[in-house]
């Protein structure tokens, strides 16, 4: 298995070396070059089988020899055993044919910790094999970085700096990057919005001299094991409703494109998806793209589902690499559009396309925490506010298939928004009942290339 750049002017890579590369050195995203199929059979017998399992046998084509298959069940084993349910991504009815996967019984109760408990045990076990070590940067809304913190904090291979915007995310999602006290992590509260976190991140991507100096290493959603970890729980879920036998839907509440690429990337492999919905909050470019034909940024508005505050989705660009053909010099043409005029316009046949493969819809602030209220009267069942994005849309676009909505993250990480809407304060679990009492370790820095490179080369290891 060999991976590809979008833009298509980077070295072709192996897994491992895609992995510890992240963004690609033409700017573009890593890509698998083909897709591996599993057969109705292979799918079905995936039912009843543990979440390790599944992951294994789902993970292991896209692998390509990077590691034996005894690693490779050793790390995923590793990387889930600190998980606070046994079936990891248990499913919870909500209604007849709609149902809630739960993704927050990870260590930091987001669905983030999928991917980066994975990858915090490929990075280990990589680097070590290699004797090298790298910088990790990531630029997050609020769940990637306390997940990656969680995954990487206190290993010795690699550095961790997390760019986050300051003020807007929320009090938990700080204090579960601001509060570990191992050396090696690094919190930045970056003064501007998620975009801007984002921009800084690919811009010392593309700052080579930089990027070689540091040896610099990204996880978040722009890494391609980010979404081939998360493709699991799309098997996990549709085969416990039935699949291959009878088809699911999916509802992803969505920022950044890479929760519901990695459903995608499940269709593609054979998962009988029949509808892949698009949850958007009121910062809606990807609802407004499929609406409209142009991919157009706006402000972004800060809301009470602060992870969806994004205006420029990054794993967007894997899927127009498909519906544009796999033609990276048309990608990156649309790429120099939006970075230049701050969107572009799709070609009828891509939009054709992106509409054949997804359906889509916004919730506004009033519609998010209504739907919050609603839910807890009707079932008890208690949502965070991106969850509830989710679960308000997948209501309205429901159709013959049972529809599985993702829950992103336990209502604990969003309690005022909670309280608002139900009156009641979800509690932290027990492992995490002091997290308010623990001290911050946090720098805010400037929206500002030089001065988060002079903070990184200052504080990395030697």
């Amino acid at each position: 298995m060999k991976y590809i750049s979008t833009r298509g002017k980077a070295p072709v890579l192996s897994f491992d070396e895609a992995m510890l590369t992240g963004l690609a050195r033409d700017g573009g995203l890593y890509v698998p070059e083909t897709i591996p199929q599993m057969s109705a059979a292979e799918i079905a017998g995936l039912a009843g089988l543990p979440y390790e399992e599944v992951a294994f046998r789902v993970m292991w084509p896209f692998i390509g020899g990077s590691f034996t298959q005894a690693e490779f069940r050793d790390i995923i084993a590793r990387a889930y055993a600190s998980f606070g349910h046994a079936a990891r991504a248990p499913l919870v009815q909500l209604g007849p044919d709609h149902f809630l996967l739960e993704l927050f019984h990870g260590p930091t109760l987001a669905f983030k910790d999928f991917a980066m408990q994975l990858i915090g045990q490929l990075f280990e076990a990589a680097l070590t094999r290699r004797g090298e070590r790298v910088t990790i940067v990531g630029a997050t809304s609020g769940d990637t970085g306390s997940a990656a913190i969680e995954a990487f904090r206190g290993l010795d291979a690699v550095d961790v700096f997390i760019l986050f915007p300051h003020g807007r995310v929320s009090e938990v999602q700080r204090r579960q990057m601001t509060t570990p006290a191992e050396g090696n992590v690094h919190a930045l509260a970056v003064d501007g919005d998620f975009d801007d976190c984002q921009a800084r991140l690919k811009d010392m991507f593309n700052h080579f001299a930089f990027r070689d100096e540091v040896r610099l290493a990204g996880v978040n959603s722009i890494n391609w094991a980010q979404v081939l970890a998360q493709v699991v729980y799309f098997f996990t879920a549709a085969t416990a409703l039935g699949a291959p036998h009878r088809p699911v839907s999916f509802t992803v509440p969505t920022g950044n494109f890479g929760d519901i690429f990695a459903g995608y990337i499940a269709r593609r492999m054979g998962l009988p998806i029949e509808q892949l919905v698009i949850a958007t909050n009121q910062n809606d470019i990807l609802h407004r793209t499929l609406t409209t034909g142009r991919y157009e940024t706006s402000a972004v508005a800060p809301s009470i589902s602060p992870s969806m505050d994004i205006q420029v989705s990054s794993n967007f660009e894997r899927v127009l690499f498909d519906v544009y053909d796999r033609d990276g010099g048309a990608v990156a043409q649309l790429m120099e559009e939006l970075k230049g005029q701050g969107g572009f316009a799709l070609s009828q046949g891509a939009l054709e396309r992106l509409r054949g493969l997804f359906a889509s819809g916004r919730a506004s602030e009033a519609e998010t925490s209504a739907t919050i209220a609603r839910l807890h009267a009707q079932t008890g069942e208690i949502l965070c506010p991106h969850s509830a994005v989710g679960v308000k849309v997948a209501q309205e676009l429901a159709g013959g298939a049972p529809m599985i909505t993702l829950a992103t993250a336990h209502p604990a990480k969003f309690p005022d928004a909670v309280e608002e809407a139900t009156g009641i304060r979800p509690p932290l679990p027990n492992r995490m009942a002091d997290l308010y009492e623990r001290s911050e370790r946090v720098t805010r820095v400037a929206n500002d290339l030089a001065a988060l490179e002079d903070i990184i080369k200052e504080r990395r290891a030697s």
